[in-house]
Formats: structure tokens, sequence, C-alpha cells
């Protein structure tokens, strides 16, 4: 059996977050999303609009999904590899690059994200998030 795994927020979940699911399920026969925190999402000086609890129970929803398990430090994703016996790991090509220290443990893959959707451009369309925020995370 092929274990993928991904990260992330999946706050107010949308288009690219189901390809993304989609496509990195796809890659395996066992996909393993580990979604952050409130409290990691504090550390990070983000704030996501529905609870952990409420996002792992979307997830767990979702068709693509078997596992979610929760992202509670940066440092945690050699343990989850390890622990998981993950075969490959998928991020989207925003954070190209920045987990390639993962390759001696499972293969890295990104994938492209899908044009004219993210998270904090719907937060911007709703008046939930500054402008400014808006426009330096869509570049």
């Amino acid at each position: 059996m092929k274990k993928v795994i991904t990260y992330g927020t999946f706050d107010l979940i949308h288009k690219g977050h189901i390809r993304l699911l989609k496509r990195a399920a796809a890659l395996g026969d066992d996909l393993t999303v580990c979604v952050s925190s409130d409290e990691f999402n504090a550390e990070k000086g983000k704030r996501a609009y529905t609870s952990y609890e409420d996002r792992k129970y979307i997830l767990e929803a979702i068709k693509y999904v078997d596992h979610v398990i929760p992202e509670t430090t940066w440092d945690q994703k050699i343990r989850d590899v390890q622990e998981n016996n993950i075969d490959v790991f998928v991020m989207g090509d925003d954070w190209k690059g920045k987990f390639d220290f993962l390759k001696d443990y499972c293969e890295v893959i990104y994938l492209p994200r899908t044009e004219g959707i993210s998270t904090t451009k719907i937060k911007h369309d709703l008046g939930l998030s500054d402008e400014e925020t808006w426009k330096e995370d869509e570049k």
C-alpha cells in the first residue's frame, strides 16, 4: 500500500482544496491529511474562520481522505512520515523547495495550485481580511 500525506489549514474548503486532495489521493492508496490546529495557527499568526474540530470533521467526510491528524508544530513532519510509513509527501507548489528535506524519508511532490481561488481571496471577498494581506498571498 502506497501512503500519501499532505498538510494545511483547510479553512473555508473550496475547489482548490478538493483538487489538491483528489490529486494527492491519486498518487497512492491511502491519504492522510495533517490539519493545522487552532493553537498552531495562532503561533503562525493566522486565524482560521472554522475551528480545528470542524475542519477535521469536514475533511473526514471527503471521499479522497482516509485519515486526519493534527499539525501542532513545524517540526513534526519527519516524525509523521516515519510513524505513518508515508511514501509520498504532497504540497501545493507555492511551497516548492521548502520541504525538500523530507526527500531523505519519502518522495516529495509539489502540485500546481488551482488558479483564481484561495482561502485568503474568499476571506478578502467576504470582508474578513485586509486587502494588503490578500494581495501579498496572491503573488
